[in-house]
């Protein structure tokens, strides 16, 4: 459903619309809040997010008082145009929840009925490691593809799997040997080489990333 204006927003029978809170960078779910015609207004002007109470009965400004704004990095709506999904950028401790968690969703609920609480997991600050893997398995791809000339990658798809696979044990002593040196930043170094070559092996057999999330997820 393609929306021409904001009047075409579906809001309840109390003029509210549901508002989805997740971090543009990492991508984990931070809270649930309502939003009125005035205060998704105000987050479209303010680049801030702007919520309506329904216990107060008025409009609130995430972080106000705590700090912990959020920058709107995007709005997306649902293909019924009644549910918003706003990405952030998660400001102040990086906290959003009132009970000072990183999200709202910090407590999971047991096949017994009874409720458990997570750990706080707050991020490094750096960048997703999953989203990094997925921009760079995407170029990786590309390069598998056009095999433009001059690229590291082309070289190693021109010269086949018997070299990816040299490059893969190569990396992986490499990752050894700096772990046993206890260098964290030549750990780091030499784990991220053998990723990308990883990645460049897993492109060669056709094998997506999505089949190491399955399988990942049928272990955990």
């Amino acid at each position: 459903m393609k929306i021409k204006n904001l009047s075409e927003i579906r809001y309840n029978e109390q003029g509210l619309i549901p508002a989805i809170v997740q971090d543009a960078e990492h991508l984990d779910v931070l809270m649930l809040a309502y939003m009125n015609v005035e205060s998704l207004n105000k987050t479209l002007n303010t680049g801030e997010t702007w919520f309506y109470s329904r216990s107060r009965q008025s409009l609130w400004n995430k972080g106000q008082s705590s700090g912990n704004n959020q920058k709107v990095e995007e709005i997306l709506y649902d293909c019924d145009a009644d549910t918003l999904l706003v990405k952030v950028k998660q400001l102040g401790t990086g906290k959003a929840c009132h009970e000072n968690m990183r999200t709202c969703f910090h407590n999971r609920l047991l096949k017994d009925g009874s409720g458990e609480e997570l750990a706080d997991a707050m991020p490094t600050g750096g960048p997703a490691l999953g989203k990094v893997l997925g921009e760079v398995n995407d170029v990786v791809y590309d390069r598998k593809e056009k095999m433009p000339e001059g690229s590291y990658t082309t070289y190693l798809f021109e010269k086949g799997i018997d070299k990816i696979l040299k490059k893969v044990g190569e990396e992986c002593t490499e990752s050894v040997i700096a772990a046993k040196n206890r260098d964290p930043d030549e750990v780091a170094y030499e784990v991220s080489d053998l990723l990308y070559h990883l990645l460049v092996m897993l492109a060669e057999q056709d094998v997506p990333l999505s089949r190491l999330a399955e399988e990942l997820q049928k272990r955990r």
